[in-house]
């Protein structure tokens, strides 16, 4: 018999991506991060920032081969970046793998059974701890899958950037400007990344963009103090009833939106072809969708990615503490518009202040909240990258997946679409019930294995893939 070692195959690749979650490796692997308490809106995190950038990230990616460099944030000290690149081959594809390290607060005391949020700790399927679902599990599986493929190899087949930033959960403050401080740095075909959730936790998914944000204050105020409503009652105008209807005339009453500036003219044919194929599907303890609610005449799916939606996030009047007989003289209400290609969001505003000054709301006033800013994003799904992408997902899966034109979420998108300027392909390892943001964060086992084996899967293929254009256009898998 012959002792020439065979060559390794797609096959051994995937298996080992695989056995990395079932044999605990990966679980081993994030404790330490999960342990990090990387809370972006604490003012004092810069050290736990960088503790995580170089002791859990920059290790990881030098013993894979990459040169690591620690970028400032040019608007924020205490929210850093890392840079890794690895560079094969110039006549070889690019790609930018992009994930964030910080997380929201931990709130400790809040968790079921006593758990801690810096302690990661697996029960019943589910690995809970505070970042496993957002973000520190999510790029921790793509970094994992690249060094399989390394080691299965040798090489990877194509060149690989990483940027790891620190400040997502504050709304990427400073990460434009990062950007285009060094865009020819970044610059690179294609963004492959992990957040958010996939569209249900059997249902692996590829969205290309997320819906824009404009986040926005009203506030309708009268006059200074009180008043005894038994003795000014009737005489003095009610802020609250004035912001109420100010409020009620941008929707009607089942929130179909009446500011024209607010949605798209049309929903192209190839979103709409792509989400009629999507079933959103709930869990026990998921609310009943309302079917009468938003846009007529369009599906769920529809509604949540392909269109636009208003929210009042929080309505203030008076002390609903501790209500007294009294004519308020101001109320307040925060508000929210998510909104799709399409829609211009420097029109938002403007035709806000129009529409109620048309309807005599003149007392209205508004404030926008830029920390609920974002562009809305979507690659074209003709895409080279997006068709080998879901070729690669499925041949590892054996089904089809799910591909989401954007998510229905916001995400720093716009700073690799628009910024940079790539097509951008986001593989979720998340689904919706894992309590992101909320005590007993988690992710599933089942994910994390699949999600594994996805990217292992794609990273493969892209390595073997011939290149057209600057766009893989053949695998050996496919």
């Amino acid at each position: 018999m012959s002792s020439v070692a065979q060559p390794a195959t797609r096959e051994d690749a995937i298996a080992a991506a695989r056995r990395y979650v079932v044999d605990g490796d990966f679980t081993a692997e994030m404790a330490p991060r999960i342990a990090i308490r990387s809370e972006s809106p604490r003012t004092d995190s810069r050290d736990d920032h960088l503790h995580y950038l170089n002791k859990e990230m920059r290790p990881l990616l030098e013993r894979m081969g990459f040169s690591c460099q620690v970028i400032e944030n040019p608007v924020e000290q205490r929210l850093p970046a890392m840079y890794a690149e690895r560079i094969e081959d110039p006549g070889r594809p690019t790609i930018l793998i992009y994930g964030h390290g910080d997380v929201l607060w931990g709130m400790s005391g809040d968790w079921k059974d006593g758990r801690d949020p810096w302690i990661l700790d697996e029960a019943e399927g589910r690995i809970y701890g505070r970042g496993t679902a957002d973000n520190k599990g999510q790029h921790s599986i793509n970094l994992a899958a690249l060094r399989i493929v390394l080691e299965r190899r040798g090489q990877l087949g194509f060149n690989t950037k990483v940027l790891i930033e620190m400040g997502e959960e504050t709304g990427s403050l400073g990460l434009a400007e990062l950007a285009r401080n060094h865009r020819d740095l970044l610059k690179s075909d294609c963004l492959i990344a992990s957040d958010g959730p996939r569209l249900a936790a059997s249902a692996p998914t590829l969205f290309l963009g997320g819906r824009g944000s404009v986040g926005f204050r009203l506030t309708c105020e009268i006059r200074e103090g009180a008043y005894h409503s038994g003795n000014w009652g009737g005489l003095l105008v009610n802020p609250g009833i004035r912001l109420a209807h100010a409020i009620a005339s941008i929707t009607d009453p089942t929130g179909r939106i009446a500011i024209p500036e607010w949605t798209p003219d049309r929903m192209p044919p190839e979103v709409r072809a792509a989400l009629k194929k999507i079933v959103l599907e709930t869990g026990p303890d998921d609310p009943a969708i309302d079917d009468k609610w938003g846009e007529p005449g369009l599906a769920s799916a529809e509604q949540v990615y392909g269109w636009c939606n208003f929210e009042v996030l929080a309505f203030l009047c008076g002390r609903p503490d501790a209500p007294v007989n009294a004519v308020p003289g101001t109320a307040q209400a925060t508000c929210q518009l998510r909104y799709v290609v399409g829609v211009d969001p420097e029109k938002v505003l403007p035709a806000l202040r129009a529409h109620l000054d048309a309807r005599g709301f003149s007392d209205v006033k508004f404030e926008e909240i830029k920390e609920d800013f974002y562009l809305a994003t979507r690659t074209n799904l003709d895409n080279g990258w997006v068709r080998f992408a879901l070729s690669s997902m499925e041949t590892t899966l054996g089904r089809e997946a799910s591909l989401l034109p954007n998510f229905g979420g916001s995400l720093p998108n716009e700073v690799f679409a628009e910024i940079i300027g790539m097509p951008t392909l986001w593989i979720p390892h998340s689904y919706p019930s894992c309590s992101q943001h909320a005590p007993d964060e988690h992710m599933l086992v089942s994910v994390a294995e699949e999600g594994m084996q996805i990217m292992t899967g794609l990273f493969w293929d892209l390595g073997e893939a011939a290149i057209r254009d600057g766009q893989p256009v053949a695998s050996a898998a496919a």
